[in-house]
């Protein structure tokens, strides 16, 4: 497991060999905020586009973001 980093937050970075995807979660938040991506290479654009969904969810349910 990889750690990859974006805008404060931590995420894991993991290949599944099963099915053949990169995946990860958000790491530190309450909430299970999930990202895959066909390659390595595109892991951190869907890990820095689930930090900013989250972000936007936050904002939209005016609930503070966790941060660590």
């Amino acid at each position: 497991m990889n750690i990859i980093k974006y805008a404060g937050y931590e995420g894991t970075g993991e290949l599944d060999q099963e099915s053949l995807v990169c995946r990860g979660r958000i790491l530190f938040i309450d909430d299970l905020v999930t990202y895959q991506a066909d390659s390595p290479k595109d892991l951190q654009a869907a890990f820095e586009e689930a930090v900013d969904d989250y972000l936007a969810t936050c904002k939209a349910l005016d609930r503070r973001p966790q941060s660590h």
